[in-house]
């Protein structure tokens, strides 16, 4: 029997009879697997595993329902590695869990939307409010889960990304002929300014800039401290590269369908118990991490807004150059998209460093 059946006694459906109950009470259990590539450290897995697992447990209760889901956790790239967590949730290896696709951008190439526009919000709410708009208006994003036997329930949108070095930046000039990790897409951020890109990811950047693979990282306050990048990388440059989708919390649909609507009701509940939860609590810990930066002897510093414009002057154009990118590849919706970005960002009060249009 599949691991996704339910199990027990029933022949239709696996139903466990529970002492003294009829069988419409009968508890329906289900074994499902939740998985990301990245470990428990890191607040958006932890958000997670309390949060959507745990608002699924109370939403079923409430409601008096028989189901109960049983839960395997694998996180840290246990079972699903980071960057190719979409195939486990794809193949039904993963019922739930967290997709980075920002490094799955020929599988998902329209999420990346908000990376082509740097120096953009650096509010998480703001941005995940924005890309679920989006979502409701481009039907190509979701086909691109759906095409891939995934339904959206939740935006990952990281705290505003940063630079972090082991040599000081004043400047945007002082980034010419340095090795800087960025993860994905962002690799385009550097375009102009003489700098390397690296790509590499937060599993990755420490030892990388600890063995000299890299003299440091873009990239969002937190996990700078929960990770001790400020070991290796002491001069903290909040440029305000702005807060960016970066992954999103998938079901599979095939799982999915096999809910009771009550269960489905349960799951989309805690997605947006996710989505809440998560832009409260990075926020917060994006705030407390600069502090905590500080207090552990690093050298933190802002950059001056002329320095941000001159950065923003430095790259090429690119919206542009990522919708005739993707246009030639068949995707219609880019352009729409972006422009539908950037005016949802001047709609929210956003005022751009440069003027993106594509």
């Amino acid at each position: 029997m599949d691991r996704r059946q339910f199990i027990g006694a029933s022949a239709a459906a696996g139903l466990v009879a529970l002492g003294g109950t009829n069988a419409a009470q009968a508890q329906q259990i289900l074994k499902f697997t939740i998985t990301c590539g990245h470990p428990p450290v890191f607040n958006w897995v932890k958000v997670l595993d309390e949060t959507f697992l745990g608002t699924i447990d109370r939403e079923l209760a409430a409601a008096g329902s028989p189901v109960k889901i049983e839960w395997t956790k694998a996180y840290g790239g246990t079972v699903a590695k980071l960057g190719a967590e979409s195939d486990a949730l794809k193949t039904s290896v993963s019922d739930a869990g967290l997709v980075s696709q920002i490094f799955e951008a020929a599988k998902f190439p329209l999420q990346q939307v908000t990376l082509q526009v740097p120096f953009g919000s650096p509010d998480i709410a703001t941005v995940s409010a924005i890309v679920q708009k989006l979502n409701g208006q481009f039907t190509e994003m979701n086909d691109a889960w759906s095409k891939n036997n995934m339904m959206v329930l939740g935006i990952v949108a990281i705290d505003g990304y940063q630079l972090i070095t082991n040599f000081p930046v004043n400047s945007a000039a002082d980034l010419a002929g340095k090795k800087i990790f960025v993860p994905g897409p962002i690799a385009n951020w550097l375009q102009g300014t003489g700098a390397v890109a690296v790509s590499g990811n937060l599993n990755t950047y420490y030892n990388g800039i600890q063995t000299g693979v890299a003299q440091g990282a873009i990239v969002s306050m937190s996990p700078v401290w929960s990770a001790k990048l400020h070991e290796v990388a002491p001069h903290i440059t909040l440029c305000n590269l702005g807060a960016q989708y970066t992954g999103s919390l998938a079901f599979n649909l095939r799982s999915f369908q096999k809910l009771p609507p009550v269960a489905q009701e349960a799951v989309r509940k805690a997605g947006r118990a996710y989505d809440a939860e998560f832009a409260r609590t990075q926020t917060a810990l994006a705030e407390e991490a600069v502090k905590n930066l500080r207090a552990a002897g690093a050298n933190v510093t802002t950059l001056p807004e002329a320095e941000r414009a001159k950065w923003a002057a430095m790259l090429p154009n690119l919206p542009d150059a990522w919708a005739s990118q993707l246009e030639k590849q068949g995707v219609k919706s880019a352009r729409p998209l972006v422009n539908a970005y950037i005016e949802a960002l001047k709609a929210a009060g956003v005022k751009p460093v440069r003027d993106w249009k594509a």
